[in-house]
């Protein structure tokens, strides 16, 4: 079921449909709406003949307007075309770094105290080198302090691990962080497992993660990119209580954890993974979808309840000669179908991307503040 999919899985195609529309007097409509007159204009990328069979398709004239009541109010019968509200990750992050920033500030002139932030890359992995980069560039916006050990491919496990050790030892540091992926020859466990757990930003300690998983235990750190989608689910004001939440993939890093945030919050959760059987029928029984396991577009419209919202966590290069990189990213959920059936969509670049760093940066924060028993 989640075998690589074609590079150009049907995207070139742009699919034209007219639909006739009676218009009368009503209210106006939401600002995200498109409106039009007589017919409405229809283009589908990523699409296939199956969702457009047939050219003509007949609406109600209230369908639109009653589709999605948790973001339209009141049914409007003007309002022909529904799209997704969109769920602006970059913008939701740089608000959470400015408060950060803020916070940092006035701890630091009330009491003097400085967080710090270790990172240790190995090897020379271009993504991993940017991912750093961008981590280094983000402390140094909000006042932490980052602190970078940088070491060669072939280098030994022991080497990591004395650093990890050194760091462990050192109270200016207050967060570590081991860059994945590592060497092959490394073993990942043993590692990460040698990150003291007051200093887990990454939130990858087995204890950590225990402590996610038990009712009534709270865990020291949360992983940043499962944290991150709830964090915009709160922020957006989309209700999780009582509501059937679908989490497509089941990994350490964020398909697990997320189930288990979910849970936290009372929401109904069920994981559709590899062996599945017929996971669309179960996704589109989802209120709410949180998608991570790096499958380009491989989520369809038909996959989505009318009025879900949708957190891709999916970043994915596909083919496009197009763009002088020749290449763009795409989420693992197929946006222009899933935009026009769900009430509120993450895009693909700027969605859950910015909030992992954004909430890294918050563990750092708070690993500073009981550090100093500050809070």
């Amino acid at each position: 079921m989640f075998g690589t999919a074609a590079a150009s899985d049907g995207c070139s195609r742009r699919v034209f449909i007219t639909t006739p529309v009676q218009v009368r007097a009503s209210r106006s409509s939401p600002a995200f709406l498109r409106t039009s007159s007589r017919a409405i204009k229809t283009y589908a990328s990523c699409s296939n003949s199956s969702v457009v069979n047939g050219s003509v398709i007949e609406f109600p004239t209230e369908t639109i307007g009653s589709r999605f009541p948790d973001f339209f109010g009141t049914p409007t019968a003007l309002v022909t075309e529904a799209f997704a509200k969109v769920i602006d990750g970059k913008a939701t992050a740089k608000t959470i770094r400015e408060e950060i920033a803020a916070e940092i500030s006035k701890m630091k002139e009330s009491s003097g105290v400085v967080p710090g932030l270790a990172v240790i890359l190995v090897g020379e992995r271009k993504d991993s080198a940017t991912y750093v980069r961008n981590k280094k560039k983000a402390c140094e916006s909000v006042g932490i302090k980052s602190y970078e050990v940088h070491l060669a491919e072939d280098c030994s496990e022991q080497e990591v691990l004395q650093h990890i050790s050194a760091f462990n030892d050192d109270p200016a540091v207050n967060g570590i962080l081991v860059q994945l992926p590592l060497p092959s020859h490394m073993n990942e466990q043993n590692i990460l497992n040698a990150v003291c757990i007051d200093k887990d930003v990454d939130g990858f300690s087995p204890l950590n993660i225990g402590r996610l998983a038990m009712r009534d235990r709270e865990p020291l750190f949360v992983p940043c990119t499962p944290k991150g989608c709830i964090e915009l689910l709160h922020r957006y004001g989309v209700p999780i209580k009582g509501k059937r939440a679908v989490v497509i993939g089941r990994s350490n890093i964020v398909g697990m954890p997320a189930s288990l945030l979910l849970q936290r919050e009372d929401a109904t959760v069920t994981v559709v993974h590899s062996r599945t059987k017929n996971p669309e029928a179960i996704t589109r029984e989802a209120d709410i979808v949180i998608t991570a396991v790096g499958q380009p577009n491989m989520v369809r419209g038909s996959w989505i309840k009318p009025g879900a919202v949708v957190i891709d966590v999916g970043i994915n290069p596909v083919e496009d000669t197009s763009c002088s990189r020749g290449y763009r990213l795409v989420g693992d959920v197929c946006y222009e179908e899933a935009s026009k059936i769900a009430s509120a969509i993450t895009p693909v670049p700027g969605g859950v991307g910015p909030m992992t760093i954004a909430m890294l940066l918050s563990n750092t924060l708070s690993a500073a503040k009981r550090s100093y028993n500050l809070e």
